[in-house]
C-alpha cells in the first residue's frame, strides 16, 4: 500500500464531491418505505460524504493549536456525530448520544420520519452535522477562515444549504435532524468534564518544579528529579506552526475526567492531591523514581535515551535494514521494568524484533532495505511526531485509516466478514471504532499523565549529569541520583579533552556522545547537527529549538498508547493483522523530508508490514526522538492494546442494535 500521499488534497476531494454527486442519487429506501441498510450499490459516492468531512476536519485539526487530546475529543464527537446521523435512517443500527442519555446528558429524539429516498437524507444530515460542529469547535482556532472556507466550500460541492439552521426534523428534514444532531453535541461538549467553555483550562494543576530553561546550561533549578517541568522559551511555536506567546501550562493534566466512550468504572481509580479527584483508568503504578526501589531502572532508562541520541547522524558508518524481513513481529511486550533491558538495544537502538520470512499476501520474502542507522532514526522520530502534516498522533491514525481505504485491495467487509459495504457504511462506522478508542487513549494516557506527573527526559538528563555520575564512587564526580557510565557514550569529561574549557573549568563534568542541538544547525536546508561529543549540561531532545520537549508529563506516552488502540481497530475491523497487499509503505525523499536540519542522505521508504509494527515502530521513535525513555513506552502499548480492544467491541453492539 502506497501511503505516500498524506492525506486527500482538500480541494480534489470538494470537486470529486461535486463530480460524484450524481452517484448518490438512487434511492436507499426498502419496498414498503421505511428506512433500511444501504446497500453497495446505493452508496456509490466514493470517497463518501463522511470521508469528504474527515478530511475537513483533518485539515481544521492542522490549522489549529497542537492539542492531541482535544483532538482526540473532537475526531470521536464529529466521528459520531456523523454516525447518529447515519444509524437515525437504520433499522438495525442503534444511535449513540441521539435519542439516548450520556454521562448524564440526553439527547431526546421525538418522531422523526425520514424521506423515502434514504440514502441521499443520510448524506445531508451527515453534512449538516459535521459542518456545524466542526464551525462550533474550530470557532477560536488561528486557522479559522482556512477552516470555514473549507467547510463552505464543501458544503456547497454537496449542493447543501448553510442557511439552513432548523431544528425542526420532525417535518422529516434531514438538514434538520443534522443540525440537532450537532446541537446535541455541542450541548453534550458544555459539561463532558472537558472544560470547553474555558477553552479547556486547567482547573487545580499545579507543577512542583521551576521551568527548565534548554537554551540555558544544565537544569540547576528542578527541586524534584520524579516530576515533570515546565519549560521556558524565548520563543515557543506548537508542533503545528502556531507562536505561543505564554508559557506553556501542562496540556489536559484533568484529562481523566473527561466522559469516556468505552472506559468504564471498573477500569478507573481515582486518587486526590491538593482537593482535586484524578481518574485514572488502567492504572500502570508508579514509574521508576530517582531514588525509590526501581531507582536503577530510572537512572538505566533516562541513559538509554541520551545513548540513543549517538545514533542521529548517517555519518556513523552504521546501516541496517529496516524492511519488514528485519523489522516487526514483536510477540510480547515486557512484563515490568526489570525486563526492559532485554527487550531495548541500549548501544545499538531498536527492540527485540525479528521481522517476517515471507509477505503473507504475496508468499515472497520481504526485500530487504539497507539505509543508514542514523537517517532512519531522525526519519522516525520527524514522521510519528504529531503525524506528517500536524494532525496531531490521533489524527495520524485517522490519516492511516483513510490510505487503507483507499488501497485496491482492500475489501469493505466488516472485520473481514460478511458482505461488503458502501463506501458511507464503512466509513462511518471506521470513524466511529476509531474515534471512541482514539478518545479513550487521550482520556486513559493523560489521566495517567496528570497524576504520577512524571518528569522528561530533558529534565532528568540534565539534572542528573548536573550531579555527576552514579557509577563508581572511586571516581570523580560522584553522586547517588547521577547519570550511570558508559564508556564511548556517557563519560567524564578529562584533563586535556576538548571539552574541558579554556581554564580546565568542565573537568569532571558529565560529557555525552549525542546530536549537538540547535547551536550546531544555521540554515536547516543545508546543514546537520551531526553527532559528537557535549556537555551534557548542554543536551537536547531531536526536536525543533522552538519546540524542544511537549508541555506535559512524559509517564505514559500518548503516542504508544494512541498508535497501539489504533492498530487494534485497524486490525479488528480489517479482519487482518496485515496492511492490504502484506505492507504499508511511506516514501521519504532525500534531504527533503526532514524540518530542523538536512537530511535524510538517502532516499527510503518507511515500512510495515501490520499494523502493529507501525505503532510499535511509533513508539521507538519517540525514544529516537529524546522524548519518552522505555518506561513510558511499554505501559502506553499495553494500555492500548486494551482501549482498543474494548472500544471496537463497544462499537460493534452500536452497529448490532444492542449496545
Amino acid at each position: 500500500m502506497s501511503m505516500s500521499s498524506v492525506k486527500v488534497a482538500l480541494a480534489a476531494a470538494i470537486a470529486a464531491a461535486a463530480v460524484a454527486a450524481g452517484c448518490s442519487s438512487s434511492s436507499g429506501n426498502n419496498s414498503n418505505n421505511q428506512p433500511g441498510p444501504v446497500t453497495p450499490t446505493q452508496d456509490l459516492r466514493d470517497p463518501s460524504v463522511g470521508r469528504l468531512w474527515n478530511e475537513v476536519i483533518l485539515e481544521a485539526i492542522r490549522d489549529d493549536f497542537a492539542r492531541p487530546t482535544v483532538h482526540a475529543r473532537n475526531l470521536w464527537h464529529t466521528s459520531a456525530a456523523m454516525y447518529d446521523a447515519w444509524a437515525v435512517f437504520d433499522n438495525t443500527a442503534s444511535t449513540y448520544l441521539l435519542g439516548n442519555t450520556v454521562g448524564g446528558f440526553a439527547c431526546t429524539l421525538g418522531s422523526f420520519t425520514p424521506p423515502a429516498d434514504v440514502h441521499p437524507a443520510r448524506e445531508e444530515a451527515i453534512s449538516h452535522a459535521a459542518y456545524r460542529l466542526v464551525r462550533h469547535r474550530f470557532a477560536n482556532s488561528p486557522g479559522v477562515s482556512n477552516i470555514v472556507t473549507n467547510a463552505n466550500d464543501l458544503m456547497q460541492s454537496l449542493g447543501f444549504s448553510r442557511s439552513d439552521t432548523s431544528l425542526d426534523y420532525a417535518s422529516g428534514s434531514a438538514a434538520a435532524m443534522g443540525n440537532y444532531i450537532a446541537d446535541c453535541y455541542i450541548r453534550f461538549g458544555q459539561q463532558d468534564g472537558a472544560n470547553e467553555a474555558n477553552d479547556y483550562a486547567n482547573v487545580a494543576y499545579q507543577p512542583v518544579n521551576p521551568p527548565v530553561e534548554p537554551e540555558l546550561p544544565g537544569n540547576p533549578n528542578i527541586v524534584d528529579l520524579d516530576r515533570w517541568q515546565p519549560i521556558l522559551l524565548s520563543l515557543f511555536i506548537d508542533q503545528s506552526g502556531n507562536l505561543i506567546t505564554d508559557e506553556p501550562e501542562f496540556l489536559s493534566p484533568e484529562w481523566g475526567s473527561v466522559e469516556p466512550f468505552a472506559l468504564t468504572d471498573a477500569d478507573k481509580t481515582t486518587y486526590t492531591r491538593d482537593g482535586f479527584d484524578y481518574e485514572v483508568y488502567f492504572d500502570p503504578g508508579m514509574p521508576p523514581t530517582s531514588a525509590g526501589p526501581l531507582s536503577a531502572e530510572y537512572k538505566w532508562g533516562f541513559a538509554l535515551v541520551a545513548i540513543w541520541s549517538s545514533h542521529l547522524s548517517p555519518d556513523d558508518g552504521v546501516v541496517m535494514d529496516i524492511s519488514p524481513a528485519s523489522i516487526g513481529n514483536l510477540e510480547s511486550y515486557p512484563a515490568n521494568p526489570g525486563e526492559y533491558a532485554q527487550f531495548y538495544d541500549l548501544l545499538d537502538g531498536g527492540d527485540a524484533s525479528a521481522g517476517y520470512t515471507v509477505n503473507p499476501v504475496t508468499g515472497a520474502p520481504y526485500a530487504p532495505q539497507i539505509v543508514p542507522r542514523g537517517d532512519y532514526a531522525r526519519v522516525l522520530a520527524e514522521f510519528w511526531a504529531d503525524g506528517p502534516d500536524s494532525e496531531t498522533p490521533p489524527g495520524h491514525w485517522y490519516v492511516i485509516m483513510n490510505e487503507i481505504n483507499d488501497h485496491p485491495q482492500l475489501q469493505r467487509r466488516f472485520g473481514g466478514a460478511g458482505p461488503e459495504l458502501g463506501p458511507l457504511q464503512w466509513d462511518v462506522k471506521s470513524y466511529f471504532a476509531l474515534g471512541g478508542a482514539m478518545h479513550d487513549s487521550a482520556i486513559a494516557a493523560w489521566g495517567i499523565k496528570g497524576w504520577y506527573d512524571y518528569i522528561r527526559p530533558l529534565s532528568a538528563i540534565r539534572a542528573m549529569a548536573d550531579r555527576g555520575q552514579s557509577s563508581d564512587p572511586s571516581l570523580p564526580s560522584y553522586h547517588v541520583d547521577g547519570i550511570p557510565l558508559e564508556p564511548g557514550y556517557i563519560e567524564l569529561v578529562q584533563a586535556g579533552d576538548p571539552l574541558a574549557g579554556a581554564g580546565d573549568e568542565n573537568v569532571g563534568k558529565i560529557k555525552l556522545l549525542a546530536w549537538r542541538g540547535p547551536d550546531f544547525i544555521v540554515n536547516p536546508r543545508l546543514d546537520e547537527a551531526g553527532v559528537g561529543w557535549i556537555l551534557a549540561e548542554n543536551w537536547w531532545p531531536y526536536q525543533r529549538p522552538s519546540f524542544v520537549t511537549p508541555p506535559f508529563a512524559g509517564y505514559v506516552s500518548g503516542h504508544s498508547t494512541y498508535s497501539r488502540a489504533g492498530a487494534e481497530i485497524l486490525t479488528a475491523l480489517t479482519g487482518s493483522e496485515y496492511f492490504p497487499g502484506g505492507m504499508s509503505e511511506f516514501e521519504i525523499p532525500a534531504n527533503e523530508f526532514l524540518v530542523f536540519e538536512n537530511g535524510p542522505s538517502v532516499d527510503m521508504t518507511l515500512q510495515w508490514a501490520t499494523y502493529r509494527d507501525a505503532s510499535d515502530q511509533c513508539s521507538l521513535s519517540r525514544i529516537w526522538g529524546g522524548i519518552h525513555p522505555p518506561a513510558d513506552d511499554i505501559p502506553g502499548r499495553l494500555i492500548g492494546e486494551n482501549i482498543g480492544i474494548d472500544a471496537f467491541q463497544l462499537a460493534t453492539t452500536y452497529f448490532n442494535g444492542a449496545p
